[in-house]
C-alpha cells in the first residue's frame, strides 16, 4: 500500500518469517552459531527458547537454510501430536511412502532404514520442532527413542527443539529426565536492546529497498522501543501501522505521534501493561484513508 510512497520494493515489517530479513543481533547470531556448531557436532538434542515474538521460527528457517548439502532437514511446525502421528509426520518429511495403516513396528523399521540410507550417503538428518512446548510427554519420549538410532560414529538423527519458556518447565518432568540429560546445546533468545532495535529498523528498511534518509524520527524510535520492549514481532506490527499512518498524512517520516497511535491500536500491548486502550484498526485505517484523499485533492 505505502511501498511506492516511501520508495520501497516491498513491505519491510511483515510478520511472516522471511529469512531475507534475518537480522544478526547479538542474540540471534549467537543462537544461529550455537545451532550450526551443534549440528556439525552430530550429538544430542538442541534447545532454543524465547518469549513469544522473539523470532524463534525465523531463526529456525534461517538455520535450515544455512545448513549445507551435507544435511537433510525435517520440520514439524505443529508437534501437538501423539507418538505415532508424530513419527508419521517425520516419515513424510523424509519422503517415505508408507501405507496408511502401517503398524508401529514397520513404521519404526522404515524410519530406521531411511536414516541409515541417508547416513550411507554422508547426510546428517536434523529434525526441527517448532512450538516444542506443546509436545505431549509421550511424544517427547518417542523422539528420545529415535535418537537412540546410531552408527558406530554418530547419531542418525539430531533434534532441535524451538519453544517458549514453558518448554523448560515441560522438560523438568521426571518421566522425561533422560531426554533432558541429552540436551547438549541450548540458547535463550532475548529481546533487542534499544541500539539493536534502531539497527533492526534500518536493516529491514534497507532490505526492502529504502534508500532515503532517516524514516523513523529519534522520538519515534524511543517510543517504539518503550512500547515494544524490543520484541521483534511487536516492533514489526507497530512500525507497519505507524508507516501506514504517516503515508495516510502524506508524510515522508514516521514521528512520535504515529507510533503512539500505532501502539494504542495494538491489543497485544495490553498484556505488557500498556496504559492506553486499543483505538481500533478500522478507525485508524478510515482516518488514514481520509487523510490520503484530502492530501491528494490538495495537490
Amino acid at each position: 500500500m505505502y511501498e511506492s510512497h516511501f520508495g520501497l520494493r516491498e513491505a519491510p515489517f511483515g510478520i511472516t518469517p522471511d529469512t531475507s530479513f534475518f537480522f544478526n543481533s547479538p542474540h540471534s547470531q549467537e543462537a544461529l552459531n550455537t545451532l550450526l556448531v551443534a549440528a556439525r557436532s552430530g550429538e544430542g538434542f538442541i534447545k532454543i527458547t524465547g518469549e513469544v515474538g522473539t523470532g524463534k521460527t525465523l531463526l529456525c528457517r534461517k538455520f535450515m537454510k544455512t545448513l549445507g548439502d551435507g544435511f537433510v532437514t525435517a520440520y514439524l511446525p505443529n508437534p501437538l501430536l501423539e507418538p505415532r502421528t508424530l513419527m508419521l509426520a517425520l516419515a513424510e518429511e523424509l519422503e517415505l511412502q508408507l501405507a496408511p495403516d502401517v503398524d508401529q513396528h514397520n513404521l519404526l523399521k522404515s524410519l530406521t532404514a531411511r536414516l541409515l540410507a541417508l547416513a550411507a550417503q554422508g547426510k546428517r538428518v536434523v529434525l526441527c520442532v517448532d512450538e516444542a512446548q506443546t509436545i505431549p510427554e509421550a511424544s517427547l519420549e518417542a523422539l528420545r527413542l529415535l535418537t537412540n538410532l546410531e552408527t558406530e560414529k554418530r547419531k542418525l538423527l539430531q533434534i532441535v527443539l524451538f519453544g517458549q519458556p514453558e518448554l523448560n518447565e515441560h522438560l523438568q518432568a521426571q518421566s522425561i529426565r533422560q531426554l533432558t540429560q541429552r540436551i547438549t546445546f541450548q540458547h535463550d533468545l532475548g529481546a533487542l536492546s534499544r541500539d539493536d532495535m534502531e539497527y533492526y529498523l534500518a536493516h529491514r528498511l534497507r532490505v526492502a529497498g529504502f534508500a532515503g534518509a532517516r524514516l523513523f524520527s529519534k522520538a519515534a524510535v524511543r517510543r517504539l522501543f518503550a512500547a515494544s520492549g524490543g520484541i521483534p514481532r511487536l516492533i514489526n506490527i507497530m512500525a507497519h501501522k505507524a508507516m501506514l499512518l504517516a503515508y495516510g498524512e502524506g508524510r515522508q517520516q514516521v514521528d512520535d505521534r504515529h507510533v503512539k497511535l500505532a501502539a494504542k491500536d495494538t491489543a497485544l500491548l495490553k498484556r505488557r501493561g500498556w496504559p492506553w486502550l486499543a483505538a481500533g484498526l478500522a478507525l485508524a485505517a478510515l482516518a488514514a484513508a481520509g487523510a490520503v484523499l484530502s492530501y491528494r485533492l490538495s495537490l
